[in-house]
């Protein structure tokens, strides 16, 4: 089955290190549902924005590498027959009824680098 990565824009992540289980609360259902539907392989939440340092060629600056409204706030691999699929999936993500929204994208390779040591 193909993957897809589904990106997460939103005004910001829910994912604070002091967040409770209600500011996270939609996010964590939405994933206990895919993974009881077997879509889920992996998802990733990010931590506000506030907490990002961007690295530029001539620069490392505190804060998102581009200063917009919305930004990406995590991240998730879907498994899917076809890009239909994955969108009728990426379309339950609470973040599109909260004011966000999600990007699919088919994800071209994937698979763990393995570190060397030497």
């Amino acid at each position: 089955m193909a993957q897809y990565a589904v990106l997460i824009y939103a005004n910001d992540s829910a994912h604070a290190p002091e967040a409770t289980p209600a500011d996270t609360g939609s996010c964590d259902q939405h994933a206990q549902e895919l993974v009881a539907a077997n879509s889920m392989v992996v998802a990733y939440a990010l931590t506000p924005r506030d907490m990002a340092t961007s690295i530029r060629a001539d620069s490392i600056t505190d804060g998102p590498f581009i200063d917009s409204k919305e930004i990406v706030a995590g991240f998730y691999i879907i498994e899917a027959p076809d890009l239909d699929a994955a969108l009728a999936i990426a379309g339950t993500n609470p973040a599109i009824r909260e004011g966000g929204g999600v990007e699919v994208r088919p994800v071209h390779s994937g698979g763990v680098v393995e570190r060397t040591t030497e």
